[in-house]
């Protein structure tokens, strides 16, 4: 699971999405933390990874140098809400736009990705973007993402 998530991450970030507000990475790795809770359980110049719970786990990618974004895993088809709010939270403190926003965006675009298998949903400053899948040896996955970029409207 910790896999996939890097790689949606990167290929986002690749796409062209502009650029927002430069941040290190290790400040935003401390900014995770704090909002979340989660341990970061591997910190690198431009990536983090943190668990939060056995079936929760966020990515962080530091975009070089003003891209970032933060995903969030559940192992399961239908995250509970504890889910949502720490996607909300980690978002926040990427981006910060409102963890509640951040959250009702989820919703939104993982209720979409049942049924697509990936969805988005444009916020003022970020993408949220989810995707539903059944990894063969883990089962079903929910991964949500917010990408930061730089039209804020």
């Amino acid at each position: 699971m910790r896999a996939l998530l890097p790689l949606l991450a990167l290929a986002c970030l690749a796409s062209g999405i502009g650029s927002a507000q430069a941040q290190s990475c290790e400040t935003l790795i401390d900014r995770v933390t704090a909002e979340t809770s989660a341990q970061a359980t591997e910190r690198r110049s431009d990536y983090a990874s943190f668990s939060a719970s056995p079936d929760m786990t966020l990515t962080l990618a530091c975009g070089g140098p003003d891209l970032s974004s933060v995903g969030a895993q559940f192992r399961g088809a239908n995250p509970p809400d504890t889910y949502y709010d720490l996607f909300g939270h980690a978002g926040h403190a990427v981006t910060g736009i409102d963890a509640r926003v951040i959250s009702e965006a989820a919703h939104k675009a993982q209720a979409a990705s049942v049924r697509l298998r990936h969805s988005n949903v444009d916020l003022g400053g970020a993408r949220i973007t989810c995707s539903a899948m059944v990894s063969p040896d883990k089962g079903p996955l929910t991964l949500c993402a917010v990408i930061e970029h730089s039209d804020r409207s």
